[in-house]
Order: C-alpha cells, then structure tokens, then sequence
C-alpha cells in the first residue's frame, strides 16, 4: 500500500510540475491515515487548488492586456498634432498663392481656419493623458506655471515683432508697436486654464464611470463649468458691451505723412470688423498700436478690388479697412478655451473607455453634434462662423471636425494598423515645437537666406523656388504649392524622421 501511495504522489507531480511534493508528503504524515481514501483526498485536494489557480490567472490575464493597452503610445495623438503643423506650413507659404485657403477674411471658415483650433484640440486631449495620475498637485502646478511661461516667451519673440524672417534679414521691436498677441500666447492661455483646472480637481475624479452616454461629462462637471465660465463671459462682453466711436492713425513712412481715421460705431452686439467687442477689448487692454497690423479683413471686397486675394486698398474703403486687429486677441482667446475643454473631453473618453467602438461612439456622437449646432447657428445668421471673432459657432464647427478628424486617424491609425502611411505626420507631430518654429515661422529659410550673394534677395531659398519649381512648372501658383510640399513639408518630415530615430526631440 505505501508504495501504491508514493507512485500515485509521483504521478500526482508529474501532472503538476508547479506542486510542492514536499507539501504532499507533510499532510499526509499529520492525517495520520494510509489507505487510499486518503491518497483520494489528497489528490483532489491539489486537482481543485490547481483548477483555482488556474482561474485566478484567467481573470488576471484581461487585466494586463488592458493595462498593456493603456500604456500603449496612441499614434493618432502624434499624427493628428503633424497634421495640424502641417496646415499651418501649406496655408501661411501658399495661401497667397492660393486665396481659397487662406484665411477667410470675415465670415466663413476655409483650410486655415481650422489650424489655431486643432492645435488647441490636441493640446487639451494631451492634457489628459499627462495629468491623468498627479503624485504632487504643487509639482503639477509649477510644471505647468513654467511651461506656460515658456510658450508666452517664445510667442513674443517669434510673433511679437522681434523676429523678422524670412524674408527680412534684420530683427529687433520698438517697444511702442510690439505684438502681445499670437499664436503661441492663445495656446498658453488656454493650456494654463485648462491644465490648472484638471489639476486642481484631481481628488475628484472618479475610478470608475457610471452606466450611461452623459456619465463622462459629469464625471469631469468641473472642467465643463469651466468652459461655461468662459462661454459666459465671451458672449456677455460681446452681446453686452457697448463700443463707441473710435479713431487711429496711419503713418506712411514712404511718404512720412500720417493720417487719422475715425470709425463709426455706439452700438452692441456687432459683429462686423470695426465695431465689434473683441477689436474694441483689445484697444482698451493693449493699446491699438500693440495689434496686428495685417488683419485678413483687408482683403474683403469694401476694402480691396482683389479681393478675396490681398491688394492695394480702395480709394472709398471704410477707415476700418485701415485699423490694426488682431485675432488672436484677449476676449477671443477667452472663447478659446472652449476648443481646449472640448479636446480635454475626448482625451478622457480614451482613458476610461478601453474598447475602440465606446471611444468612437463618444467621440463621433459628439463631433456631430458640434457640426450641426454650428451650422444651425451660422445659416440662421444667429451666430456667424468667424474665426477672427472666435465666434461660439466657430468654436463648434472646429471642434467637431476635429473631432471627426481625429476618429477618423483613430480608426485608420489604431485599429486598422495603416500606420506607415501617416508616418511623416507622426514624425513631424513629435517634433511639433520644431518644426514650428524653423518651418511655420521661417527661422531656419532666414538663416540659410542670410547667406547670400550680392543682393539679399539672391540667396538660395528665393533660387531653388525659382528654378526648381516656378520655372519647370511655368507657374509661380503650381510651383509655390510644390515647393511648400517638396522643400518645407517633405523636408523637414525627413528632417523629423531622423530626429525620432536618434531620441531627439524638443519639448517645453
């Protein structure tokens, strides 16, 4: 019988190699029993351990998968983010080329039109997954105090006046007519809100959402009430404020003569160029000679003959056609933080939503919804689709097809696996701060055209355009386009591309 025991114990180990035989042969001594009745018990005993173990392991296995998944890098964050840079460059280089996409000089919405608030997008959905765990709330708040100072520094030197490339080869600002308003300081603002709000809620987020479409908005009620505050105070300042007549002055240098305008208004809630809210804020909080001196709305047809390309002005233009504006200005930026709450939204349902098709649902249902209320708002001509105003429906529009746009990477990207295509976007989206400073700013094209022969204007930028492009194309508008594409977007995706293989990127 003892030998029947131990050749059904070794055969008991054989069949589970992670058993302790030891531990087999110890209860069996303290049961004090040798008969098969015990060898019985034994042997279940071990068989039903074996079967809980292997249970606990199944149930354990979803959950690093999911953990396994959540830690895995989104590519459509970085593609979409390349995308966005990618507008700015073929907008800003070939929208004089190509007028249709181009800014919209007032009402409307064109290709560039949706560059300011897809950035402001994708810094809300980062935002999201950054400050998703915050050991320290203080740390948190230095980090983002600094990286907000940050982009206002660059932001005033890089659109403040400072710097005047590509095309001029001199730099520095008089103090009276620097630019405090600019791309760089929008997203600043609303990084600094948006970021500060997720921060300061963070002992109120939920671990797991409740059952139902709406739960996600209530779960994250603070940084909603947040975009209502500002929703709040955008339209009650624009519905609200009264904006008297106003006056400005010209200085022609050419002919070193000067000239005052005086622009009509006493009235509120106007959302035409000279009397609206939003320049008059800006004249009050800067100072007129502190904006932007080319606003898009020179191009319209009661200030220029060209229109809706740039032009001389008309003689019986409006005197507002003459006014600085500048829109990226204090009271449209406030509106702006609604684009930075809507992209904070979707990085929280690709946080607690782990299946592709919930992610989708939330993310499409909302963007439609965006679209249509914005169209229902602008057809109706209850609030007009302007980005210069930064106008509620703008906000909108943009940040439903932002929405859509970047389901639609996600399904393209991240379920499908067409990933190779988008690579470049990718690249560039992880070098964004770079590319957007040497290419969408014109560092780098000022740099190489300071090396020049004879003539300023003889340098290699302005050859390779000309001979490359303009002249084996015979068009300067096909060879502008093919020269944003080939030598400024193809080039610094490459550019960017190296950068990504050697670890080198620049952050804020």
């Amino acid at each position: 019988m003892e030998n029947l025991r131990n050749l059904k114990l070794e055969d008991e180990y054989k069949v589970n190699p992670d058993g302790n035989m030891a531990d087999l042969r110890v209860a069996n001594n303290i049961s004090g029993n040798n008969d098969d009745n015990t060898i019985i018990d034994i042997n279940e005993q071990r068989s039903e351990a074996c079967q809980q173990a292997e249970e606990l392991q199944k149930e354990e296995q979803p959950s690093t998968m999911i953990q396994q998944q959540t830690k895995k890098r989104i590519a459509t964050l970085d593609v979409f983010r390349g995308l966005t840079i990618v507008l700015m460059i073929l907008v800003d280089d070939a929208g004089g080329a190509y007028s249709r996409i181009n800014h919209s000089p007032w009402n409307g919405c064109t290709l560039a039109d949706f560059v300011m608030p897809f950035f402001l997008f994708i810094v809300g959905v980062a935002i999201a997954l950054a400050l998703k765990k915050i050991p320290k709330v203080s740390s948190a708040i230095k980090k983002i105090v600094l990286r907000t100072l940050k982009l206002l520094f660059w932001g005033i030197l890089l659109q403040g006046g400072y710097s005047h490339a590509p095309d001029d080869l001199s730099y520095g600002v008089d103090m009276k007519h620097i630019r405090w308003c600019g791309i760089l300081q929008r997203i600043a603002l609303v990084y600094l809100v948006v970021a500060l709000i997720e921060t300061l809620t963070t002992k109120l987020r939920p671990t797991n959402l409740e059952p139902g479409h709406l739960s996600i908005f209530l779960a994250y009620k603070w940084q909603w009430i947040g975009g209502l505050c500002a929703f709040v105070i955008y339209m009650a300042t624009t519905y609200g404020l009264y904006v008297p007549d106003w006056s400005f002055e010209v200085h022609n240098h050419l002919k070193n003569v000067s000239h005052t305008y005086t622009v009509k208004c006493g009235m509120r809630g106007h959302f035409g160029p000279g009397c609206n809210a939003v320049g008059y804020v800006d004249r009050q909080v800067w100072g007129i000679n502190h904006l932007y001196s080319g606003p898009e709305w020179k191009r319209l047809k009661a200030c220029t003959f060209s229109s809706p390309s740039s032009g001389p002005l008309r003689e019986d233009a409006p005197s507002w056609c003459h006014a600085p504006f500048d829109p990226e200005g204090l009271l449209s930026s406030i509106s702006a933080i609604l684009s930075g709450v809507i992209g904070i939204h979707y990085g929280h349902v690709l946080i607690h939503f782990k299946g592709h098709g919930e992610r989708l649902k939330q993310w499409v249902s909302m963007g439609l919804v965006l679209l249509v209320l914005a169209i229902i708002l602008h057809f109706t001509d209850a609030i007009p689709l302007n980005k210069q105003l930064y106008s509620f429906s703008y906000v909108c529009f943009t940040g439903g097809a932002a929405g859509i746009v970047f389901s639609g990477f996600y399904i393209l990207i991240d379920i499908w696996g067409l990933r190779t295509p988008f690579l470049f976007l990718e690249w560039i989206g992880m070098n964004a701060m770079l590319v957007f400073v040497m290419a969408a700013q014109g560092i780098f094209a000022g740099f190489i055209n300071g090396w020049y022969y004879n003539d300023p204007d003889n340098n290699l930028v302005n050859w390779i355009q000309q001979h490359l492009f303009n002249d084996v194309w015979n068009s300067e508008r096909i060879g502008t386009l093919l020269y944003v594409i080939f030598a400024e977007i193809t080039f610094w995706a490459a550019v960017s591309g190296i950068l990504h293989k050697l670890g080198l990127y620049w952050k804020l």
